[in-house]
């Protein structure tokens, strides 16, 4: 059993397209706010990705529910998939609970403790107080993300990423502004949008997969009890990529509070070049996820052997989508920066860490494809350590170059070049040593 190129972009390609879609909503959230000011701008970086190391959690759960998905669906034990999914659903809700209430009873003490910008701290937590309300619709589309992934059903991402974009835009544009008689809310607005975005993302999910899934083939019929044997074998596949996805997203939230402290303007610059690396940061991770679903598959079919072929054929494929992309960007700098804000000095500033960051894509794309494959394994406990080893190093780089010597935007992203380096050498090792072939999820 293999896979042909086209086979992989038949696949990869909704993904593609839904995971670009979801970056569109960041996106959008910063172009509309570079254009209500640079503290809204900075802040909506802080906030943002303190947003996304949570809702990483429940990412992490969800690719290790789609890794098993994956591996009954090559097994062809379609009807365990609907278990699985249910019970993947209460532990999402769950912990969307819980840290809704961890973080409206503690967020303002912390953000307080790490902003150092009165201002700053002030439109984050604006931001935020509005923007946890998304955890509940956001942690139940992973777990139907899972399902159509697992099940290699990925044109449904497309439509519903589509959906989900339009009335981001769209409420953005009314609450933000204050459009259409609704009082003009900025960056408040700016959540409260992209919140009910996500919740439409949800109810379409829902209403797709009642009229054109085959529900008692995957056993997504009868909505069975919580069963706590199999959620437990779940987590022994998830707990370790949800750990993984929490420390990673972490250290990087760590950048951007240094990045914080050099000052308004740096941050602002950094929340720019964040949104331009999210688009090729999301084609490369359209490739990657496909891999690691895919390996899954081929363990799961018996065929191991054809493992590592696969993997090459992923990073020459992202290598053909991503770097016309970033040879483009590079190309035209003020052009691309001029989406996210129309404020001309601070696209000038911006320039060096876009090149900064096109570069670091010749590594990241490898790393990232290798990486996925180690979880698509089924070894996550194995990718754990591997990015826990990695992020050592990671940390002290950041806080040498960042904290210490309070170097420039642009010095800070040859981060990336440096995380690259490190994740896939251990991951490259790994996959060739073969230690992984035999394991039993």
């Amino acid at each position: 059993m293999t896979y042909s190129n086209r086979d992989i972009i038949r696949i990869a390609f909704p993904i593609l397209v839904s995971l670009l879609m979801e970056q569109l909503i960041g996106m959008t959230d910063t172009a509309f706010l570079g254009r209500v000011g640079e503290v809204e701008l900075g802040a909506s970086a802080i906030a943002g990705v303190f947003y996304v190391v949570l809702f990483m959690m429940a990412f992490g759960f969800s690719i290790g529910a789609q890794i098993l998905m994956a591996r009954r669906n090559g097994e062809q034990q379609y009807r365990e998939i609907g278990n699985l999914f249910y019970q993947g659903l209460y532990f999402q809700m769950a912990l969307a609970g819980i840290l809704f209430l961890v973080c409206y009873l503690l967020m303002p003490l912390l953000l307080r403790q790490m902003v150092s910008s009165t201002r700053v701290y002030e439109a984050a937590l604006s931001y935020l107080n509005a923007r946890i309300f998304g955890f509940f619709f956001a942690f139940g589309g992973l777990m139907f993300r899972a399902f159509f992934v697992g099940t290699t059903q990925t044109r449904t991402l497309t439509l519903n990423s589509i959906v989900m974009v339009l009335c981001n835009v769209g409420f953005n544009y009314l609450l933000i502004f204050g459009r259409c008689g609704l009082p003009a809310l900025g960056i408040t607005g700016a959540a409260i949008g992209s919140s009910l975005a996500e919740g439409v993302s949800l109810l379409f999910f829902i209403v797709h997969t009642r009229r054109h899934i085959d529900l008692d083939k995957y056993g997504l019929r009868r909505i069975p009890g919580f069963s706590s044997t199999v959620l437990r074998r779940m987590l022994n596949v998830s707990l370790w990529t949800m750990i993984q996805n929490f420390v990673s997203l972490s250290t990087w939230f760590l950048l951007f509070l240094y990045i914080e402290h050099l000052g308004e303007r740096p941050l602002a610059i950094t929340n720019i070049i964040r949104n331009v690396s999210g688009l090729l940061f999301m084609v490369m991770m359209a490739f990657a996820s496909t891999c690691g679903s895919l390996v899954s598959n081929l363990i799961g079919s018996g065929h191991p052997e054809a493992v590592r072929p696969m993997i090459h054929r992923h990073i020459l494929l992202g290598y053909a989508f991503v770097l016309p992309l970033a040879l483009l960007i590079s190309l035209f700098p003020d052009q691309v920066l001029s989406i996210y804000t129309d404020m001309a000095e601070l696209r000038i500033e911006a320039v060096p860490s876009l090149y900064v960051l096109c570069t670091a894509y010749l590594l990241l794309v490898p790393a990232n494809v290798y990486f996925h494959s180690v979880s698509g394994t089924g070894n996550t406990r194995t990718a754990l350590f591997l990015e826990l080893s990695t992020l050592v190093f990671y940390v002290a780089y950041i806080t040498y170059i960042v904290a210490i010597r309070r170097y420039s935007v642009a010095v800070a992203w040859t981060s990336e070049h440096f995380y690259s380096i490190c994740i896939l050498t251990l991951c490259y090792l790994y996959i060739r040593s073969g230690r992984w072939q035999g394991k039993s999820i």
